[in-house]
């Protein structure tokens, strides 16, 4: 897509703000790096993984999405949590297991699994 205006730009802004927004409490939405880095990392299984326990579990106020490229691949598969009226938690290094543990403490428990963030990658590095 070409803007050919700063009308053009601000109206695609507006509407990429409204599709991400959260306005109610206890919304929340995960974003899964699906770009090809992240495939070749390994982000299928664990897209497939947040996507089963949302649907199984009737998690009505948690959406799951895809993103292309998140811009950090040396971290994929990325994964980014969104909660309405929090600060995003990025997920990085991620696979099937850890995508379990981050469903059942955080998405459903409410308890962020540090280990896993990037600033607890960057530390470690």
């Amino acid at each position: 897509m070409i803007l050919k205006s700063i009308a053009e730009f601000n109206a695609f802004k507006e509407n990429a703000k409204k599709k991400f927004a959260l306005e109610k409490n206890g919304e929340m939405k995960i974003i899964v790096g699906m770009a090809t880095c992240g495939i070749a990392a390994g982000a299928k299984p664990v897209l497939d993984v947040f996507n089963e326990t949302v649907n199984s579990n009737k998690l009505e106020k948690v959406t799951v999405s895809q993103a292309g490229c998140i811009g950090l691949c040396q971290y994929e598969p990325i994964v980014e949590v969104f909660e309405a009226g929090k600060e995003k938690i990025t997920y990085v290094k991620m696979d099937a297991e850890k995508a379990k543990l981050i469903m059942k403490n955080h998405i459903i428990g409410g308890k962020i699994i540090s280990d896993y963030t990037i600033g607890a990658a960057i530390a470690n590095a």
